[in-house]
């Protein structure tokens, strides 16, 4: 006994439904506005923080910090020498956040070789590159926090140059 509410369709009947299917499809591809790439660098606005004093610092020694909020560990550096997104009287003040890109292990700084380094999957970051990775799983650079000095000396952190591990979004 056959289902009263069953269709019956032949071989040209679904062929001709595919053949219409694949062309909606492909008008839709067509005339849908062409993707945008997203910037790359681009600042993640955080509120303004207060890091440290220009003082607090020693060269090659990093100081802990938390940014933008408690949940967010971090680093803040004095390397001595002038990198690109450093600030300071001397252009090598720089910071960036801990956690790994790739799963959000808690990383350590080398200062041997000036490298953030990942315990899990160990993947390594340049700090004098902007926190570019140089080896491992993680398949972006660690977010540098873009900083300000203010004529009393105080570090500011204002920003992040991308998303910190475990946030989905922009906002806290």
């Amino acid at each position: 006994m056959r289902c009263k509410n069953l269709v019956d369709a032949g071989r040209r009947q679904f062929l001709r439904g595919g053949a219409l299917a694949a062309a909606g499809a492909a008008a839709a591809t067509v005339t849908a506005a062409p993707a945008q790439a997203a910037p790359t660098n681009a600042q993640v606005d955080y509120p303004s923080n207060r890091l440290a004093n220009i003082a607090d610092l020693a060269v090659n020694e990093p100081l802990d910090i938390e940014y933008p909020d408690a949940d967010s560990p971090g680093v803040l550096l004095k390397l001595g020498t002038a990198v690109e997104g450093g600030v300071g009287p001397d252009g090598d003040i720089v910071a960036f956040s801990v956690l790994c890109p790739h799963l959000g292990f808690s990383m350590s700084y080398n200062d041997g070789d000036r490298t953030l380094n990942c315990p899990g999957h160990f993947s390594r970051f340049d700090v004098e590159a902007g926190g570019q990775q140089v080896w491992g799983h993680a398949t972006s650079n660690v977010p540098q926090f873009v900083l300000r000095v203010d004529d009393k000396g105080d570090i500011y952190a204002e920003g992040a140059t991308d998303l910190i591990f475990g946030r989905p979004s922009n906002v806290l």
